[in-house]
């Protein structure tokens, strides 16, 4: 298993021309310019850099922001060529690890995961002016140059974890891990998470809070040990866990990683929940397959969602992530416990999907099908009434098991899901299918 897992961290990726940056180069002369501009022009900024482990490693503003003239970002600045945007990419130069990692990421793809489905709601509704405030703050934005070299501001400010930056690369570091202290401790606090993992579709915050672990969490923070170097579960601290301890941290033999889905077993966030395999190819592209499909073989060629083929380097199954996330739970918890706690999270996740959330899919798509309902998204009411149903209120359900907080899991989750399936969907469903509602509603409902 450790194998697989070595497998599953370390990960080679592409990388378009930057400039070289290695320890015997770390600061650079111009860097001293920069940092005597900014104590004034800037102080709070130049404040959080005095405090970084950056200053104290000599790594200035020019290491990190010191730019190729032919990169497409890059501008000249008080005599010097810099980018705007440091780049996941960029902080790769040092941090190569950590770059491969989230490089194949489920939050290195959140923009695409959205590219065509979110933004229809916050366009239908408003414009996209709110997909900008809203939806980009959290999945990232296509970045956009303009021909002067400057960052286009109807996608820049942005530092939302999936950014799609001017040099190709996908993702912000600072998202975590907040400009420009960096800092180790500030992303190991749930805190680092809140900013787009909460609210009404992706409630962790308060369900995390609403929890045994964020109980203890709140109790006992001054034991967390935020600032170690190393930050090892049962060794580093055991006061508590955080979403890092469970999706990122190291834990007995598992290693930290930045690949924060891969421990994850099930897809929560969609119409109906499934186990996945996380299949690693040999460009190291991750793809995630439904359980319900046969496992691809270590190499053989499957096709990659751009429609390109790949070849299969190793398939991790969902049995395998399990075991690696439970590995973290041993560390407080027994073997028993673990397991016992995995099935009752399972049970929930499985009366989701036979209960509400595939006759739900099954009756949509035969609306839609049938010309019942516009393929224009969100210009009819029933499309609103299922998106409530297993964007927030399932999705709600689905991780309130997932981390121990009873009240999502049951009164704001499932009792909202079950008393919005047959109190709105089903009578709306059947008013738009009319005089076919027993063939269309009835029948691909049967399963309730």
């Amino acid at each position: 298993m450790l194998c697989t897992l070595l497998l599953l961290t370390i990960c080679d990726v592409g990388s378009a021309a930057k400039v070289t940056l290695d320890p015997s180069s770390w600061g650079h002369s111009a860097g001293s310019g920069c940092v005597g501009c900014h104590d004034k022009a800037s102080p709070g900024l130049a404040r959080q850099w005095h405090q970084s482990a950056h200053k104290s490693a000599g790594v200035n503003c020019m290491d990190c922001h010191r730019a190729d003239a032919a990169e497409p970002d890059a501008i000249e600045h008080e005599g010097q060529v810099i980018a705007t945007i440091v780049s996941p990419q960029d902080c790769g130069r040092c941090h190569q690890v950590e770059y491969r990692e989230q490089a194949g990421s489920v939050h290195a793809e959140a923009y695409a995961l959205i590219a065509e489905r979110v933004p229809a709601l916050a366009h239908q509704l408003t414009g996209a002016a709110m997909q900008a405030a809203g939806c980009d703050q959290c999945h990232g934005s296509e970045v956009k140059v303009r021909g002067d070299g400057t960052l286009d501001p109807a996608t820049w400010p942005n530092s939302g974890i999936g950014r799609i930056n001017p040099d190709g690369s996908k993702g912000s570091c600072s998202s975590c891990h907040g400009r420009h202290r960096f800092s180790k401790a500030q992303a190991r606090e749930p805190g680092a998470c809140v900013r787009c993992h909460s609210g009404p579709d992706s409630p962790d915050k308060e369900i995390f809070e609403a929890s045994k672990h964020g109980m203890l969490y709140a109790a006992q923070r001054e034991a967390m040990n935020l600032d170690s170097d190393t930050w090892i579960a049962g060794k580093d601290y055991t006061a508590a866990p955080t979403c890092v301890t469970c999706h990122m941290g190291a834990a007995g033999k598992i290693p930290p990683t930045h690949d924060v889905g891969m421990r994850n077993v099930w897809s929560l966030n969609t119409p109906v929940s499934q186990r996945q395999y996380l299949v690693v190819l040999e460009d190291d592209a991750k793809i995630e397959l439904p359980a319900t499909e046969k496992a691809p073989k270590r190499g053989s060629e499957i096709e990659k969602p751009d429609g390109s083929r790949g070849k299969v380097k190793v398939v991790a199954t969902p049995d395998r992530r399990r075991s690696i996330m439970s590995l973290v739970c041993l560390e407080c918890h027994s073997k028993s416990f673990t397991q016992g706690f995995m099935t009752q999270f399972d049970n929930v996740v499985e009366l989701y999907n036979a209960k509400f959330g595939a006759p739900a899919q099954a009756i949509m798509a035969a609306l839609y099908e049938q010309g019942l309902l516009t393929p224009l998204p969100f210009d009819e009411p029933l499309e609103f009434t299922y998106w409530e149903l297993w964007h927030d209120e399932g999705a709600r359900a689905r991780h309130g098991a997932s981390m121990a907080s009873p009240n999502h899991a049951w009164w704001e989750g499932m009792y909202l899901v079950g008393r919005n399936f047959y109190s709105r969907f089903l009578p709306e469903a059947r008013a738009a299918a009319g005089e076919r509602a027993a063939e269309l509603v009835e029948v691909q409902g049967k399963r309730i």
